[in-house]
């Protein structure tokens, strides 16, 4: 099993970035998938859910109506497209295959001017 995260770096606040997920080893399509978020000395956070199949999705309040979560199964991908970053947004951003242990190792996103 491996999740691999990519897309993150250093933006101004207001400004958008674009997380990928790439998944292997695993049925893709058949789990739902999670990003979730780690700051500097505070625990992870959930951020955003997608369904396996039927495209609900699900968002943290603090990142509602900002960030949308997307997948694309015949790719095996995830994504996160974030708009309007704050720096409070500044963590690194983890996917996760929902009700595993499968994590990927993390893409740094820092929100600063």
């Amino acid at each position: 099993v491996q999740l691999v995260e990519s897309g993150g770096g250093l933006v101004q606040p207001g400004g958008s970035l674009r997380l990928s997920c790439a998944a292997s080893g695993f049925t893709f399509s058949g789990y739902a998938m999670n990003w979730y978020r780690q700051a500097p000395g505070k625990q992870r956070e959930w951020v955003a859910r997608t369904s396996s199949l039927s495209g609900n999705t699900w968002y943290a309040d603090s990142v509602k109506g900002r960030f949308t979560i997307s997948r694309d199964n015949g790719k095996n991908m995830v994504y996160l497209q974030m708009n309007s970053l704050k720096p409070e947004d500044t963590a690194v951003y983890y996917c996760n295959a929902y009700g595993t242990d499968y994590w990927g190792q993390g893409t740094q996103v820092t929100v600063s001017s």
